[in-house]
Protein backbone atom coordinates (compact mmCIF):
# COMPACT_ATOMS: atom_id res chain seq x y z
CA UNK A 1 0.00 0.00 0.00
CA UNK A 2 1.43 3.35 -1.05
CA UNK A 3 0.60 6.24 1.29
CA UNK A 4 0.97 9.73 -0.17
CA UNK A 5 0.91 13.05 1.68
CA UNK A 6 -0.66 16.11 0.05
CA UNK A 7 -1.87 19.53 1.13
CA UNK A 8 -4.41 22.23 0.39
CA UNK A 9 -6.94 22.53 -2.42
CA UNK A 10 -4.49 21.52 -5.14
CA UNK A 11 -3.66 18.41 -3.16
CA UNK A 12 -7.35 17.50 -3.00
CA UNK A 13 -7.77 18.06 -6.73
CA UNK A 14 -4.79 15.82 -7.54
CA UNK A 15 -5.48 13.12 -4.93
CA UNK A 16 -5.89 9.54 -6.17
CA UNK A 17 -6.93 6.20 -4.74
CA UNK A 18 -8.49 6.20 -1.29
CA UNK A 19 -8.44 9.84 -0.23
CA UNK A 20 -8.69 11.23 3.29
CA UNK A 21 -9.59 14.93 3.38
CA UNK A 22 -8.26 16.19 6.71
CA UNK A 23 -9.79 19.13 8.56
CA UNK A 24 -9.11 18.99 12.31
CA UNK A 25 -10.17 22.60 13.07
CA UNK A 26 -13.03 21.96 12.56
CA UNK A 27 -15.10 20.32 9.85
CA UNK A 28 -14.49 16.63 10.50
CA UNK A 29 -14.36 17.03 14.25
CA UNK A 30 -17.73 18.79 14.01
CA UNK A 31 -19.01 15.96 11.81
CA UNK A 32 -17.81 13.33 14.28
CA UNK A 33 -19.66 15.02 17.13
CA UNK A 34 -22.80 15.29 14.99
CA UNK A 35 -22.77 11.53 14.43
CA UNK A 36 -22.20 10.89 18.12
CA UNK A 37 -25.21 13.10 18.81
CA UNK A 38 -27.39 10.97 16.57
CA UNK A 39 -27.22 12.60 13.12
CA UNK A 40 -28.22 10.15 10.39
CA UNK A 41 -26.08 11.59 7.62
CA UNK A 42 -24.25 14.75 6.56
CA UNK A 43 -24.56 16.27 3.10
CA UNK A 44 -21.31 18.03 2.18
CA UNK A 45 -21.35 21.05 -0.11
CA UNK A 46 -18.82 23.68 -1.08
CA UNK A 47 -21.03 26.77 -1.08
CA UNK A 48 -23.20 28.43 1.55
CA UNK A 49 -25.97 29.14 -0.93
CA UNK A 50 -26.14 25.49 -1.95
CA UNK A 51 -26.53 24.41 1.67
CA UNK A 52 -29.43 26.79 2.25
CA UNK A 53 -31.11 25.75 -1.00
CA UNK A 54 -30.91 22.08 -0.02
CA UNK A 55 -32.48 22.78 3.35
CA UNK A 56 -35.26 24.81 1.75
CA UNK A 57 -35.89 21.95 -0.68
CA UNK A 58 -36.31 19.55 2.23
CA UNK A 59 -33.14 17.57 1.57
CA UNK A 60 -31.75 18.30 5.02
CA UNK A 61 -32.77 19.63 8.41
CA UNK A 62 -29.88 21.74 9.72
CA UNK A 63 -27.20 23.90 8.07
CA UNK A 64 -23.80 23.84 9.78
CA UNK A 65 -20.71 25.66 8.59
CA UNK A 66 -18.48 28.68 8.43
CA UNK A 67 -16.96 31.43 6.34
CA UNK A 68 -13.78 32.90 7.84
CA UNK A 69 -14.54 30.79 10.90
CA UNK A 70 -17.93 32.43 11.50
CA UNK A 71 -21.48 31.11 11.08
CA UNK A 72 -22.90 32.29 7.75
CA UNK A 73 -26.20 34.14 7.69
CA UNK A 74 -29.11 31.73 7.49
CA UNK A 75 -27.18 28.83 9.02
CA UNK A 76 -28.34 27.08 12.18
CA UNK A 77 -24.90 26.45 13.70
CA UNK A 78 -21.28 27.46 13.28
CA UNK A 79 -18.78 24.80 12.26
CA UNK A 80 -18.30 24.08 15.96
CA UNK A 81 -17.93 20.75 17.79
CA UNK A 82 -18.97 22.53 21.00
CA UNK A 83 -22.22 23.73 19.45
CA UNK A 84 -22.90 20.24 18.11
CA UNK A 85 -22.45 18.84 21.61
CA UNK A 86 -25.34 21.01 22.82
CA UNK A 87 -27.66 20.26 19.89
CA UNK A 88 -30.32 17.56 19.55
CA UNK A 89 -29.43 15.89 16.27
CA UNK A 90 -31.16 12.54 16.63
CA UNK A 91 -32.23 11.30 13.22
CA UNK A 92 -31.34 14.62 11.56
CA UNK A 93 -29.75 15.19 8.18
CA UNK A 94 -27.04 17.84 8.45
CA UNK A 95 -25.93 20.01 5.54
CA UNK A 96 -22.34 21.17 6.06
CA UNK A 97 -20.38 23.82 4.19
CA UNK A 98 -16.90 24.94 5.24
CA UNK A 99 -14.03 26.71 3.54
CA UNK A 100 -11.61 23.76 3.80
CA UNK A 101 -13.06 20.34 4.64
CA UNK A 102 -16.18 20.24 2.50
CA UNK A 103 -14.53 22.20 -0.31
CA UNK A 104 -11.75 19.61 -0.32
CA UNK A 105 -14.22 16.75 -0.52
CA UNK A 106 -15.98 18.37 -3.47
CA UNK A 107 -12.61 18.92 -5.19
CA UNK A 108 -11.43 15.31 -4.82
CA UNK A 109 -12.89 14.18 -8.14
CA UNK A 110 -10.11 11.68 -8.90
CA UNK A 111 -10.68 9.71 -5.69
CA UNK A 112 -11.93 6.13 -5.71
CA UNK A 113 -13.09 6.42 -2.07
CA UNK A 114 -13.20 9.41 0.27
CA UNK A 115 -13.04 9.71 4.05
CA UNK A 116 -13.28 12.75 6.26
CA UNK A 117 -10.24 12.94 8.52
CA UNK A 118 -9.54 14.49 11.90
CA UNK A 119 -7.62 13.49 14.99
CA UNK A 120 -10.70 12.18 16.77
CA UNK A 121 -11.37 9.58 14.05
CA UNK A 122 -7.77 8.73 13.07
CA UNK A 123 -7.55 5.24 14.58
CA UNK A 124 -10.93 4.18 13.20
CA UNK A 125 -10.05 5.65 9.80
CA UNK A 126 -6.78 3.72 9.70
CA UNK A 127 -8.59 0.50 10.61
CA UNK A 128 -11.18 1.04 7.88
CA UNK A 129 -8.50 1.73 5.27
CA UNK A 130 -6.48 -1.33 6.29
CA UNK A 131 -9.59 -3.49 5.88
CA UNK A 132 -10.13 -2.03 2.39
CA UNK A 133 -6.44 -2.57 1.53
CA UNK A 134 -6.29 -0.08 -1.38
CA UNK A 135 -3.20 0.23 -3.57
CA UNK A 136 -2.92 4.00 -3.03
CA UNK A 137 -3.96 6.19 -0.10
CA UNK A 138 -3.68 9.98 -0.32
CA UNK A 139 -3.86 11.98 2.90
CA UNK A 140 -4.73 15.61 2.19
CA UNK A 141 -4.13 18.23 4.90
CA UNK A 142 -6.54 21.01 3.92
CA UNK A 143 -5.15 23.80 6.13
CA UNK A 144 -6.76 27.23 6.45
CA UNK A 145 -9.33 27.72 3.69
CA UNK A 146 -7.47 25.20 1.54
CA UNK A 147 -4.77 27.80 0.91
CA UNK A 148 -2.38 27.91 3.91
CA UNK A 149 -0.80 24.89 5.60
CA UNK A 150 -1.64 24.48 9.29
CA UNK A 151 0.04 22.37 11.95
CA UNK A 152 -3.04 20.49 13.10
CA UNK A 153 -3.90 19.12 9.67
CA UNK A 154 -0.30 18.34 8.72
CA UNK A 155 0.29 16.57 12.04
CA UNK A 156 -2.94 14.62 11.64
CA UNK A 157 -1.77 13.42 8.22
CA UNK A 158 1.56 12.22 9.67
CA UNK A 159 -0.19 10.54 12.61
CA UNK A 160 -2.63 8.77 10.31
CA UNK A 161 0.17 7.66 7.98
CA UNK A 162 2.02 6.12 10.93
CA UNK A 163 -1.11 4.25 12.02
CA UNK A 164 -1.73 2.92 8.50
CA UNK A 165 1.88 1.82 8.12
CA UNK A 166 1.88 0.06 11.48
CA UNK A 167 4.20 2.36 13.38
CA UNK A 168 3.54 3.35 16.97
CA UNK A 169 2.42 6.96 17.28
CA UNK A 170 2.21 8.94 20.51
CA UNK A 171 -1.01 10.98 20.75
CA UNK A 172 0.44 13.18 23.50
CA UNK A 173 3.31 14.23 21.28
CA UNK A 174 0.91 15.05 18.46
CA UNK A 175 -1.31 17.02 20.83
CA UNK A 176 1.65 19.07 22.07
CA UNK A 177 2.78 19.96 18.56
CA UNK A 178 -0.74 21.00 17.55
CA UNK A 179 -1.24 23.08 20.71
CA UNK A 180 1.91 25.05 19.88
CA UNK A 181 0.66 25.86 16.39
CA UNK A 182 -0.71 29.19 15.23
CA UNK A 183 -4.26 27.97 14.58
CA UNK A 184 -4.59 26.68 18.14
CA UNK A 185 -4.06 30.19 19.48
CA UNK A 186 -7.36 31.38 17.97
CA UNK A 187 -9.41 29.35 20.43
CA UNK A 188 -10.25 31.32 23.57
CA UNK A 189 -8.79 34.52 22.13
CA UNK A 190 -11.15 37.45 22.88
CA UNK A 191 -10.43 38.82 19.40
CA UNK A 192 -11.79 35.62 17.79
CA UNK A 193 -14.79 34.64 19.95
CA UNK A 194 -16.23 32.46 17.19
CA UNK A 195 -13.43 29.97 17.93
CA UNK A 196 -14.67 28.50 21.19
CA UNK A 197 -11.92 27.01 23.42
CA UNK A 198 -13.94 23.82 23.82
CA UNK A 199 -13.72 23.32 20.04
CA UNK A 200 -9.96 22.90 20.40
CA UNK A 201 -10.32 20.64 23.43
CA UNK A 202 -12.73 18.36 21.61
CA UNK A 203 -10.63 18.28 18.43
CA UNK A 204 -7.62 17.07 20.45
CA UNK A 205 -9.39 14.06 21.98
CA UNK A 206 -7.34 11.86 19.70
CA UNK A 207 -8.92 8.57 18.55
CA UNK A 208 -11.98 9.12 20.79
CA UNK A 209 -14.62 8.48 18.12
CA UNK A 210 -15.24 4.78 17.37
CA UNK A 211 -15.97 5.24 13.66
CA UNK A 212 -14.57 6.55 10.42
CA UNK A 213 -16.42 9.07 8.26
CA UNK A 214 -17.06 7.57 4.82
CA UNK A 215 -18.18 9.89 2.02
CA UNK A 216 -19.88 8.75 -1.16
CA UNK A 217 -22.22 10.08 -3.82
CA UNK A 218 -25.92 9.47 -3.17
CA UNK A 219 -28.51 10.90 -5.55
CA UNK A 220 -25.90 13.30 -6.97
CA UNK A 221 -25.00 14.58 -3.49
CA UNK A 222 -21.83 13.92 -1.47
CA UNK A 223 -23.00 12.26 1.74
CA UNK A 224 -21.00 11.38 4.84
CA UNK A 225 -21.95 8.48 7.10
CA UNK A 226 -20.33 6.98 10.16
CA UNK A 227 -18.69 3.59 9.66
CA UNK A 228 -18.66 1.97 13.09
CA UNK A 229 -15.89 -0.24 14.46
CA UNK A 230 -18.16 -2.50 16.55
CA UNK A 231 -18.41 -0.04 19.42
CA UNK A 232 -21.46 1.86 20.70
CA UNK A 233 -21.77 5.58 20.03
CA UNK A 234 -21.45 7.55 23.26
CA UNK A 235 -21.52 11.38 23.00
CA UNK A 236 -19.50 11.59 26.23
CA UNK A 237 -16.42 10.37 24.36
CA UNK A 238 -16.12 13.81 22.81
CA UNK A 239 -18.58 16.03 24.65
CA UNK A 240 -17.75 15.05 28.22
CA UNK A 241 -19.69 17.19 30.68
CA UNK A 242 -21.01 19.59 28.03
Amino acid sequence: MEVRLASLLQGAQDAEGTVVIIDVYRAFTTAAVAFLKGAEKIILVAEVEEAIALREAGDGDICVGEVEGMRPGGFDFNNSPFEMCRADLTGKTIIQSTRAGTVGVCAATKAERIYGGSLVVSQATAETILKDDPEVVTLVAMGWAGAVRTDEDEQCALYLRNLIQGREANPDHVRGLVMAGEESQKFGNPETPHFHPRDRDIALRIDAAPFSIAIAEEDSLLVARAVAQDQPFDPATLCGEI
